[in-house]
């Protein structure tokens, strides 16, 4: 329950940013918004300012206001925001001002954009935030002097192997192997060679929990795996300082966004390419609560750090040419601007559904794969036994 508490915590600020963007970029450039809520409707309450006594009154539920100015709302379901901008869907609303309909091609990229680059720029400020408390990362050994907590720790693991069948994952803190406290990482390959077809116990730390595990290092070893089929490193908790955390953030961020992009290309090739896709890759809500869960046990900056890259992925998702998406929306202006006229709203609008139904069915899709993954419906039919 925690989890899916702080998962809804964590999506809801990054959707509430991403609106944010299109309202504040709107206000810049004059256009008025209806409202500006903070979750989704039905609204529990709403602030707005009275034009006759320019007194902010308060307005609760979600009967309609007679207002000019804008509804600052708290709604019931706490799944990000949302913004009601004043022509928005390109109908009813002609040669007003404060329309969206009736800015330039170039003020209505710009409004649609906004929530991509404010997710961007969060993943940006949250990145820099967790190099400032810092996170374990790979040192020489001759920097182990130079961290109090310099320890050996799990890289990786590689499937079908003895470490996998003993339980090692990664993360793990090699404390001692067969009762020899571990300080360097020649001492771990050393003593796996030295070792193979014999039991060997591993002490290790994981999550602030001593674990004790045994197997035995294979005598023939496959290539690029090792005896035991792990990888490991020298690692210690390294911070920066304000102004180095802010530019290493901004240079990670872009390598971290182009690096997705990439993932999705690939993904994309695949499926037109008759090669192996990475479709089945793809996770929503649950394997997301499941993640979460994971990030949280680890600590705060490991939770930070897994927001962000929710966030690189928001942004990215919804820039692609997808209707009802942000860039679906894009690609309808720059359409318009390649025609030069108006595209028909009600055409328009009815794509937008369809890419929204079509949206939903494969969350679904997804959300099904999730349960059948984690095995969701054994674990609430064994309540039952």
């Amino acid at each position: 329950m925690l989890s899916i508490l702080i998962f809804i915590v964590v999506l809801g600020v990054l959707v509430f940013v991403h609106e944010l963007g299109h309202f504040l970029t709107a206000k810049f450039h004059g256009i008025h918004s209806d409202e500006f809520g903070f979750g989704f409707p039905p609204r529990l309450a709403g602030v707005y300012k009275d034009e006759e006594s320019g007194k902010y009154r308060i307005v609760w539920g979600s009967r309609e206001v007679a207002t000019k100015n804008t509804i600052y709302s708290l709604n019931w379901i706490p799944l990000g925001g949302f913004v009601k901008i004043k022509g928005e869907d390109g109908i009813d609303i002609t040669e007003e001002k404060d329309s969206l309909a009736e800015k330039s091609a170039w003020v209505r990229i710009q409004v649609t954009v906004a929530g991509v680059v404010m997710n961007l720029i969060m993943a940006w400020v949250l990145i820099a935030i967790v190099l400032m408390i810092g996170l374990p990362q790979p040192i020489e050994d001759s920097e182990a002097g130079q961290y109090a907590d310099a320890r050996v720790q799990i890289m990786a693991v590689a499937p079908n192997t003895p470490a996998a069948t003993m339980g090692i994952q990664p993360g793990d803190v090699i404390k001692k192997i067969d009762g020899t406290e571990i300080t360097s990482v020649e001492q771990v390959g050393s003593y796996i060679k030295g070792h193979k077809g014999q039991d060997i116990a591993f002490e290790v730390n994981r999550f602030g929990k001593d674990l004790t595990l045994h197997g035995t290092p294979r005598t023939e070893v496959k290539e690029g795996e090792g005896a035991l089929g792990i990888s490991y490193s020298l690692t210690a908790t390294v911070q920066h300082g304000f102004f180095q955390a802010i530019g290493k953030g901004f240079v990670t961020t872009w390598t971290i966004t182009f690096a997705i992009l990439g993932a999705f290309g690939d993904m994309i090739a695949s499926l037109f390419g008759g090669t192996s896709s990475t479709a089945g890759d793809l996770t929503g809500p649950v394997g997301i609560v499941y993640l979460t869960k994971q990030m949280s046990d680890l600590g705060l900056a490991y939770l930070l750090q897994f927001a962000a890259l929710l966030s690189i992925n928001l942004a990215i998702i919804n820039i692609l040419p997808i209707p009802a998406l942000d860039g679906g929306r894009i690609l309808f202006i720059l359409i318009e601007k390649i025609k030069g006229r108006p595209m028909n709203q009600r055409i328009e609008n009815m794509i937008h559904q369809i890419g929204f139904t079509l949206l939903l069915l494969l969350m679904l899709f997804v959300t099904i794969k999730d349960l059948h993954t984690f095995k969701i419906f054994e674990k609430i039919g064994g309540l039952f036994t």
